[in-house]
């Protein structure tokens, strides 16, 4: 029997994940992996101050006048809810990275005293009251079993709960490799029914893979009805020559389904552009690479003014770091390289020296790898913190790097990787960065395939790139270098 498709739907987050998916079709795509979690605290945060202030001012008469303190306690419970919910997006609790339970209670605890204290430091600001010190304890306990019980409860109900059903059309390996993704730990919340074959010759190819392979005699709008499908998914490498149903999918598309090739379902899902099957009329006809005179003046703005900010306040760790520098092995405080920036042109790329003098004695240019027995101890430390970037603030400051964009490539690199990674020069359209998308959402590149990794994270903020961007990957920055990410 067909699954019906209407108001009441099994999958009582259906109708929520009908608008992340309209979302995650935008340029801002990246927010929606957090918005959910941030609403749901956003309205904790301010009942709990509310449920706080009522509790005091009914049980102990602590706030005296409720009416006439009810704007303070408004604009408290605001200000909580904000605090809180940007101290949770800096400590990393929005990010995609699996975390211990130790892990997440600690980083909620940084977290609430942080927001407390700012809290509490605003209400006194606008109005000095004696219930403050009572009201903050008593929002806090109530946001924590708020919080346990809420969270608790839609995980126990997503455990449970119906998820939304994807049809991939085709059975090479980007669609094994796509259904497999989806069927590991319910990643992305998606059930795969199974794979529609472009050819009879590709079915044989899973028939041992476990995935379910349909016949191509059934219409895929008549599978996309019988099995409740709600979105289709193009894994095809090849869309020319008649292989896809194109008619069929046209028809899904006519009646509501939303069906998207395997490249935009990896971008708007991963947040990262795929390139191992990208074709350039993807990039062309797609939307994105805004790169207005409009976008390039607030970005310079932006960097002037962070990059100043920062040098000032830095100051003292760059000459603390200096001086260990100097102490623990011979050689330059500063190390200068040659390094790819805008419209591929070089320029000199400073960082504290964190190798020893004679890491490249023989003039062969070389990957850093962890654990690298070239890092003296002093560097280490700053690499992992990375303090070594710092002075390459004065490059953003003077106009060769930005604060957020694509890490410069030493030119040796550069030609390897434009030989063996398609579009490789699509990264030297925006000004390098000191951090970027993906130095905040991959690990440390050592080789040939970390760089092939990074550079879709790369093309995915070269193509959305946008102020909002590089807010979040600032605030995911601070996350990074504090809990050492990314290692």
């Amino acid at each position: 029997m067909p699954v019906r498709r209407g108001f009441f739907c099994p999958n009582p987050f259906n109708l929520w994940d009908d608008a992340l998916t309209s979302m995650r079709r935008s340029r801002y795509a990246a927010f929606t992996g957090m918005i959910p979690g941030m609403l749901i605290d956003l309205s904790l945060c301010f009942a709990a101050l509310l449920l706080g202030a009522s509790t005091l001012s009914a049980r102990y008469a602590t706030i005296p006048g409720a009416v006439s303190e009810l704007p303070l306690i408004l604009a408290g419970a605001t200000l909580f809810a904000l605090v809180m919910a940007l101290m949770y997006a800096v400590v990393g609790l929005y990010r995609p990275t699996p975390m211990t339970l130790l892990g997440t209670a600690g980083r909620m605890a940084i977290s609430l005293v942080v927001g407390a204290y700012v809290t509490g430091l605003g209400m006194r600001v606008v109005a000095d009251r004696g219930y403050v010190e009572q009201l903050l304890p008593a929002a806090l306990v109530y946001l924590v079993v708020g919080t346990v019980f809420v969270r608790g409860g839609l995980f126990a109900l997503r455990r449970v709960a119906t998820l939304p059903r994807v049809l991939i059309v085709g059975t090479g390996a980007e669609a094994q490799a796509l259904a497999h993704d989806l069927q590991v730990a319910r990643r992305h919340g998606r059930e795969v029914v199974g794979l529609y074959p472009t050819t009879s010759d590709d079915a044989a190819k899973v028939e041992d893979s476990g995935l379910r392979v349909f016949s191509r005699s059934q219409p895929i709008s008549e599978l996309v009805a019988r099995h409740g499908v709600r979105e289709v998914i193009v894994a095809v490498r090849e869309q020319r020559g008649g292989g896809v149903p194109m008619d069929e999918l046209l028809t899904c598309r006519i009646n509501g389904i939303p069906v998207i090739d395997l490249a935009g379902y990896t971008e708007a899902t991963r947040h990262e552009v795929p390139i191992a099957s990208l074709k350039s009329s993807w990039l062309v006809y797609g939307h994105g690479f805004v790169q207005g005179w409009g976008r390039r003046s607030v970005k310079r703005a932006f960097d002037i003014a962070t990059s100043l900010l920062l040098l000032l306040l830095t100051a003292p760790i760059m000459v603390l770091t200096a001086i260990a520098i100097k102490l623990d092995s011979p050689g330059p405080v500063l190390y200068r390289q040659r390094r790819v920036g805008l419209g591929g042109r070089s320029f000199l790329c400073t960082k504290f020296r964190s190798m020893r003098t004679d890491a490249e004695s023989d003039g062969v240019a070389r990957w850093a790898t962890q654990g690298d027995p070239r890092v003296t101890r002093v560097g280490a430390f700053i690499r992992s913190t990375r303090i070594d970037e710092l002075p390459q603030l004065w490059s953003v400051f003077v106009g060769e790097m930005s604060l957020i964009g694509p890490r410069p490539e030493r030119p040796a690199f550069v030609e390897t990787l434009k030989q063996q990674i398609p579009f490789y020069e699509i990264r030297h359209t925006v000004k390098p960065g000191i951090t970027g998308w993906a130095q905040v959402r991959f690990q440390y590149g050592e080789s040939l395939e970390d760089a092939k990794r990074k550079h879709q994270f790369d093309l995915y903020y070269v193509k959305n790139n946008s102020l909002w961007l590089d807010l979040l990957i600032l605030v995911e920055t601070v996350s990074v270098i504090v809990f050492r990410e990314g290692q």
